[in-house]
């Protein structure tokens, strides 16, 4: 193995066995499936793109923290996260507030591999570098969104709407989410253009 195929080599391993792990016995099974579509279409296209275009180490790490915790998400069905249903209890939250940490993460560490897209195969300069990179988490977030009102709508499924879209009586809760994410990115955005000074 080449040594600088080590570290995206290592995180794939880490992460399969941590995702054929609690894959074993989730909390529900249908929204384990739902939620893991696109962790599973991320991965394969990560992996057949790799030759192509390689990412940066850090890029890599912060995808795969991202991936896990998702997939602990998914684990619990996000809305019974025990961590934040624990601290929803302390600070007697009206919700369990693990999907916002998530969808905050998301933002936070996307940012970086569109940025290093951006820069190096679409040889982006000046403010454009930063700010495409920024539209896409604000697209990708609204994407998102849409395909859990679509999965719901397509299924007929009352319970997979309640685990999977995971509102928990929030009305706002798919504004809020693109709000966490888009937050996410703008910090992300501020440490690139940071870094380049």
């Amino acid at each position: 193995m080449r040594k600088k195929d080590r570290v995206p080599v290592i995180l794939i391993i880490i992460f399969a066995i941590f995702w054929l792990v609690v894959a074993i016995n989730p909390y529900d099974r249908w929204v384990w499936l739902a939620e893991n579509v696109l962790t599973v279409l991320l991965i394969g296209f990560l992996i057949l793109t790799y030759k192509k275009f390689r990412f940066s180490n850090t890029s890599y790490v912060l995808l795969f923290s991202y991936l896990v915790f998702h997939t602990l998400g998914s684990y619990y069905t996000y809305t019974n996260m025990p961590l934040f249903n624990w601290l929803k209890d302390i600070f007697d939250l009206s919700r369990n507030h693990y999907d916002r940490l998530v969808h905050f993460f998301f933002g936070l560490a996307f940012y970086f591999p569109v940025y290093e897209f951006a820069t190096q195969k679409l040889k982006l300069k000046g403010w454009e570098r930063y700010l495409l990179p920024f539209l896409v988490i604000i697209s990708f977030k609204a994407i998102y969104e849409i395909i859990e009102y679509l999965a719901v709508m397509v299924t007929h499924s009352s319970i997979l709407g309640t685990s999977f879209l995971g509102m928990q009586g929030d009305q706002w809760d798919a504004q809020k989410d693109i709000m966490f994410g888009i937050t996410g990115a703008a910090i992300s955005m501020v440490v690139c253009r940071l870094r380049r000074k």
